[in-house]
């Protein structure tokens, strides 16, 4: 594989090869809530997360999925040309609720003309038999991908993050729907810049996500935002934010040893809303950040795979 413009396997690259064109991602928000939110267990809300759950277009949360799709397709349309779509499944955890609604909810997308397949965000705890069936029901009928949410394979971590969840639990998790549905393209959430974290854990990430059955990855650096428990970390100083060259350092760490075949979505968390953004500030610089990441890694003849065994 080739790194000759970008030194990494960008998704969008995997996608045209998988369509035979550009394909752009249709965020919605179907789900209100998460096992974190619902307290199952004894869990709390992870420490990172808004009161939008990640949620691309939090303006769109209390619309119906109609809406929700044909306005953010609008937009797509409008400033960037695109003509065919993947619906995202994104906030919350939408394999939370019931999977006949999920049914309802993929059967409505996938009724657009211009829809070529589905995303579903997910946790680990939070892939049911039931799931799995609909996952290999509608991998015979169009593509399906699944991103699963695990943020860290390190236990003390996800602690940290008050995820609720173990890395032992997010491995069994994947290897769960590999087996039961090999057809499904399958990506990783991971967050970067906890405390007690290190270059070498990042280099130790990537060699775990080598080992693993999955398609693709998606990076982000664990950034504060309002009114969450993360900002009370942060004003009492438990928690400081990595600065830009230091995740970039990581980033690139972690890259170099990930297996090139793995696509990578993004290469850091974006905060799209600046009045909720505590830190660090260039949280909000998508493109400059993305641009500065590109040129430390060309700065230091980096690129995917290149200390990979595998």
């Amino acid at each position: 594989m080739s790194f000759d413009a970008i030194p990494y396997y960008p998704i969008s690259r995997f996608y045209k090869e998988r369509f035979g064109h550009k394909v752009y991602k249709i965020s919605v928000a179907v789900a209100d809530t998460c096992p974190n939110r619902e307290g199952l267990r004894g869990m709390q809300t992870c420490n990172f997360c808004d009161q939008w759950g990640s949620a691309a277009y939090a303006q769109n949360l209390e619309k119906p999925l109609s809406e929700q799709i044909e306005a953010v397709r609008d937009i797509l349309r409008a400033k960037r040309g695109a003509e065919k779509f993947l619906v995202y499944f994104q906030a919350y955890t939408s394999t939370f609720s019931k999977v006949s609604r999920l049914r309802e909810q993929i059967e409505l997308a996938l009724s657009y003309k211009d829809v070529v397949g589905v995303v579903i965000g997910t946790r680990p705890d939070c892939v049911s038999a039931a799931f799995l069936e609909l996952c290999s029901e509608m991998t015979a009928r169009t593509f399906v991908a699944v991103e699963m949410g695990l943020q860290s394979f390190d236990n003390e971590i996800l602690k940290f993050m008050r995820r609720g969840h173990t890395a032992e639990q997010s491995v069994a998790a994947l290897e769960k729907i590999a087996g039961a549905c090999p057809e499904v393209n399958l990506g990783i959430h991971l967050i970067f810049g906890s405390p007690g974290e290190t270059d070498e854990m990042a280099r130790e990430t990537a060699e775990r996500c080598n080992a693993l059955p999955i398609h693709n990855v998606k990076l982000h650096h664990l950034h504060v935002l309002k009114n969450t428990p993360l900002a009370e970390q942060y004003a009492c100083g438990e928690f400081v934010p990595l600065e830009r060259e230091a995740y970039f350092q990581r980033c690139m760490i972690f890259l170099q040893h990930l297996r090139r075949d793995i696509a990578v979505h993004r290469l850091s968390a974006l905060s799209p809303r600046w009045d909720e953004l505590v830190a660090p500030a260039w949280s909000s610089y998508k493109m400059e950040t993305y641009q500065g990441m590109l040129k430390y890694m060309k700065d230091n003849n980096a690129f995917q795979g290149q200390m990979s065994v595998r």
